[in-house]
């Protein structure tokens, strides 16, 4: 009888719904477990990405359930963003709508795959509920200080109509719709993460993340001891503030080298005229992509401004450039540029013919500017530096910065590669910025009783190439909470990145109206206890929502300093070699899988197919051979039922040499899958160790000629498969359990355990070889000698008739696994 599973997984799925098993309790004695998968975008069906992804949080969620803690695994929607505006234009129709009829999609899918997900906290982050809360937190960070707004040059996608984060551009192109990105000068809002640069570098809270996250985030953080060291304008008392790792070559600095998004070079631009040389080139750098611009190989280009900045350890005057190298993005955004030393510099020396200036001399060969080929960056002695020559260039480098420092001429100093968030985008779809501007009172916050500032429904959607929120004059003249005057709302929504910084908080106390959340419930459910999501969150999703965390700390809702302990990185579904994507027409429909072969079939295939952490490739194959698994556990159970069910409490007998090989199997089966799961989280060794141990049991061919000890524990084999694959295929665990006579759920059984006893061999089975082929099989007792083992290899029946009249050479034991016989 094939497996029914159209019937069974429908069957548990709604007593698992009745009986409230996945209702985490926020009053109880038991140690909680907290386990989240990074929450999806609604497009309108769940992919095989995400049902690899929730297979292996419904797999934990489970292990813990059957511990015996208080498990939640809650679930909701990143449900604001460019997408759904973007399809809504495309549809005529309005992404409130499309938004909430995606998810009710998407919610039918969860649940016909059988996810053990606590609704009762279900979370929307385009719903008023939600989103009121991320207005309160932009005003929280506006009152600390950590929001403000500002001019910059931003990240700005032209089909997209928005700006983006640095860490929304990718290889110079939008994350989101693969456009080229420009650099655009607008008024933005900015958070202030770099207040928490230091904290967000020390990981020393976190229990198992993946060095390769860690590392991505050091990286881009990016910290760097140096020296600040303060220029001037000549002819005026305008400071310019370089940040240098190499102070020791002060000295030899001949230009200054500035990017064309720097202060000074906007302003000196109004000066020129728009269809000037500087102007041009500057356009040209801003519209090219960073990463390219700061590439090793990347031609180096400029202009001269006319303008000289004055060396402060000398007072030699210095060519001032505006230079494609150089970004804004490291240091102040100006950097001394010395040739000899830099290698980027002696390019751009030699190509515009800057003066070269020496000031590191190499110990083994004198250097002479005209006849260098490459700058020399390697440690030396100073020369032409003032009172510092003959110092070593590495010693120098303290000493110089101490002088400077005492001179009022810069000082010791660490800056950041990250920069300040960037929150502001010019789209409908996201969560309106609490903000009113008054020309008589100025900024002001929308007075928290006003909460939320909702959107308005009547927006004209792909109608301007404006912010679509500019179309509704009703909703963006209002008045002003202060002085009752006409005022104008900030029309600029929220990235959504800031949804998502703190959403698994609010699953803590999802329906607390009157704050996001309990620090009550926070206190007890956070941090959460295993996250998991993809690598690619590595620099944008899991650095914010570690900075809201502790933003949150310090304002006293949260006593944790970090939001995750542990962190699984999944790898992504592929098919045919390349991800999973319909313009790449490789995509499969998890509803087609699960309609042909059942929920648990696409499960065991996600969990088996590949560790975790790594790519899982799709294989059509793969899935029938779960499947076929599946239907061997089903015709086990139901062609041995009896035996498997019957009550073995007063059974006895002796136990043949094979039933003690599977009793062995069972306990070794169930310390090896309880042990990859706790100790490896590596599914598809514990999945394969029940595939072999279901092997060993099938290998028994008459079960109903065994004796009751021996039948009891052939039934022991059997009965441990349903509480192991529990986890990775739940509903037909479910039910070969109650065929075998509980009435109690298998996770309430508790978590089976494994006696160290019958672990102990007491017999082993010896592989024999003669000239490297199998020729039997002995079982010895484990206190046999060498000399022993070979005689009753000798003496094995099948090995006589390979070695009769032949000549025994040799005989090689190796211990506990394999005899080999050389003959001749």
């Amino acid at each position: 009888m094939e497996y029914p599973f159209e019937i069974i997984e429908k069957k548990w799925q709604k007593i698992w719904n009745d009986k409230k098993i996945f209702s985490a309790d926020n009053n109880t004695n038991k140690p909680k477990y907290y386990v989240l998968s990074m929450f999806p975008y609604p497009s309108g069906a769940l992919h095989m990405g995400h049902v690899s992804n929730y297979s292996i949080g419904d797999a934990i969620s489970r292990y813990k359930l059957t511990q015996g803690f208080n498990v939640m695994q809650p679930m909701g929607y990143d449900s604001f963003g460019m997408p759904a505006e973007n399809f809504a234009i495309k549809n005529n129709s309005h992404p409130r709508l499309t938004t909430e009829e995606n998810i009710a999609i998407m919610r039918k899918q969860f649940d016909m795959i059988g996810f053990g997900l606590d609704w009762d906290r279900e979370v929307s982050t385009c719903r008023p509920d939600y989103y009121k809360w991320g207005q309160w937190f932009f005003k929280k960070m506006y009152e600390k200080g950590l929001a403000y707004k500002k001019s910059s040059f931003v990240n700005w996608c032209d089909d997209c109509q928005t700006v983006l984060a640095n860490e929304q551009v990718e290889d110079g192109k939008c994350w989101r719709c693969d456009n080229v990105v420009r650099q655009k000068e607008l008024e933005q809002w900015f958070f202030r993460i770099t207040e928490y640069a230091e904290e967000l570098l020390d990981f020393s809270k976190m229990t198992d993340w993946p060095e390769r996250v860690i590392a991505m985030q050091k990286n881009w953080i990016g910290k760097s001891y140096g020296t600040r060291i303060d220029f001037t304008l000549e002819g005026s008392d305008t400071t310019i503030p370089v940040f240098t790792t190499r102070p020791d070559t002060i000295f030899g600095c001949t230009f200054m080298a500035l990017p064309p998004e720097h202060p000074l070079v906007s302003e000196w631009l109004k000066d020129e005229a728009a269809d000037s040389d500087l102007n041009q080139f500057c356009q040209k750098v801003l519209n090219e992509d960073k990463i390219m611009r700061s590439a090793e190989d990347t031609t180096k280009e400029g202009r001269f401004t006319g303008r000289f900045a004055i060396n402060p350890v000398n007072g030699d005057k210095v060519q001032i450039w505006v230079t494609n190298y150089v970004l804004m993005d490291y240091g102040t955004g100006a950097v001394m540029a010395v040739p000899t030393h830099d290698q980027r510099d002696f390019e751009f020396a030699r190509k515009y013919d800057i003066p070269m200036k020496i000031v590191i001399q190499n110990p083994e060969k004198t250097l002479v500017p005209e006849e260098m080929t490459e700058a020399y960056t390697e440690p030396g002695i100073l020369v032409n530096s003032g009172k510092f020559d003959g110092m070593d260039s590495d010693v120098s480098k303290e000493t110089i910065s101490n002088w400077m420092q005492e001179n009022n001429m810069g000082e010791q100093t660490i800056t950041y590669r990250l920069r300040d968030w960037g929150v502001s985008r010019q789209r409908y779809w996201g969560n309106p910025i609490p903000i009113i501007h008054c020309d008589h009172c100025g900024t002001v916050l929308v007075p928290d009783e006003d909460l939320p500032v909702q959107l308005p429904d009547n927006v004209q959607l792909g109608k301007t190439t404006q912010n679509p929120l500019l179309s509704v004059s009703e909703w963006v003249n209002t008045t002003c909470p202060k002085c009752g005057r006409p005022a104008r709302r900030e029309t600029d929504t929220m990235d959504t990145f800031v949804d998502s910084s703190w959403y698994f908080a609010r699953y803590a106390d999802a329906h607390n109206t009157e704050m996001p959340f309990s620090s009550e419930n926070a206190d007890y459910w956070l941090p959460v206890d295993q996250y998991i999501g993809g690598i690619e969150h590595a620099c944008m999703h899991l650095l914010y929502a570690r900075f809201f965390h502790k933003f949150m700390r310090d304002l006293g809702m949260v006593h944790s300093d970090e939001p995750f302990t542990r962190l699984l990185t999944q790898g992504m579904v592929t098919k045919d070699g390349a991800k999973m994507s319909k313009s790449k027409g490789n995509v499969v429909d998890p509803q087609y899988i699960v309609d042909r072969f059942g929920a648990d079939t696409v499960r065991v295939f996600m969990l088996f197919a590949s560790p975790p952490e790594k790519d899982v490739e799709w294989s059509d194959e793969g899935v029938k051979g779960a499947f076929r698994f599946l239907n061997r556990i089903w015709r086990l159970f139901d062609e041995r039922l009896e035996i498997i069910s019957a009550d073995y409490t007063k059974a006895a007998g002796h136990l043949s040499p094979a039933i003690k090989e599977l009793r062995y199997s069972t306990h070794f089966t169930i310390k090896k899958v309880l042990s990859d799961i706790e100790d490896r989280m590596q599914f598809n060794t514990a999945i394969a160790a029940v595939m072999e141990h279901l092997n060993n049991i099938t290998g028994i061919k008459h079960p109903e000629q065994l004796n009751d000890a021996e039948k009891a524990v052939f039934a022991e084999s059997c009965l441990i498969i349903p509480r192991l694959m529990y986890f990775f295929a739940p509903h037909i665990s479910e039910e070969l359990w109650a065929m075998s006579g509980h009435d109690t759920l298998v996770h309430e059984a508790g978590l089976i355990q494994w006696n160290p006893a019958f672990l102990i061999k007491s017999e082993i089975t010896y592989v024999i070889q003669v000239m490297g082929k199998v020729r039997g099989k002995i079982v010895v007792p484990t206190s046999a000698s060498q000399d022993e083992i070979k005689t009753l290899a000798l003496a094995n029946e099948n090995v006589q008739k390979f070695i009769e009249g032949k000549t025994i050479q040799k005989v090689i034991v190796i211990p506990k696994k394999l005899v080999s016989i050389v003959a001749k």
